[in-house]
């Protein structure tokens, strides 16, 4: 059984996406300017912290794509951490449910200023296809402050990236 499907896996292509289309000068001079932005605002580099506040994980396999070998974010300079207390920027992804709504406000009372939330794919912006719901308490402006919403379902990397210019640059369009 095993030697069939060893041999079957050599003779079958893999089943993977196509890689997206190249837009590497677009996406290196979109990080830069974000890069830039960051450290004309806060001095130093973007650290981010993503909440998942009930999501159905859509919007953070964007956000973690942000961080894949073709997006590779870290080369600008911007980081993922682990704690709110070393973050500027909070992603807050998915409708906020009533068992989150107290670790999103905790967790945004940790965040030092300045800081930014960023409400993240439609469900965050007003609790998309979950409004409604016993279980949901609402958007992310319901429960914190947002300074910045990043509509789609879900929005990619790019957006993600515009979306963070346009916080950090008032006059930019996400």
């Amino acid at each position: 059984m095993m030697r069939k499907i060893l041999f079957e896996g050599l003779v079958r292509s893999p089943l993977t996406e196509a890689p997206p289309e190249s837009a590497d000068a677009a996406l290196a001079e979109l990080a830069k300017k974000v890069d830039r932005a960051a450290h004309r605002r806060l001095g130093r580099s973007l650290s981010i912290r993503e909440v998942d506040a009930g999501s159905c994980n859509g919007c953070e396999l964007e956000i973690h794509a942000l961080n894949n070998a073709f997006y590779d974010l870290e080369r600008f300079g911007f980081r993922f951490v682990a704690s709110p207390r070393h973050a500027d920027v909070l992603l807050v992804t998915g409708p906020v449910t009533k068992n989150m709504r107290e670790a999103l406000q905790r967790t945004h009372n940790a965040t030092p200023d300045p800081k930014w939330v960023v409400a993240v794919g439609d469900c965050a912006v007003d609790g998309g296809l979950f409004a409604g719901s016993y279980a949901v308490a609402g958007g992310v402006s319901d429960v914190v402050p947002v300074d910045l919403h990043i509509r789609g379902c879900p929005p990619s990397p790019i957006q993600l990236l515009a979306g963070l210019l346009a916080l950090l640059e008032p006059s930019a369009t996400a």
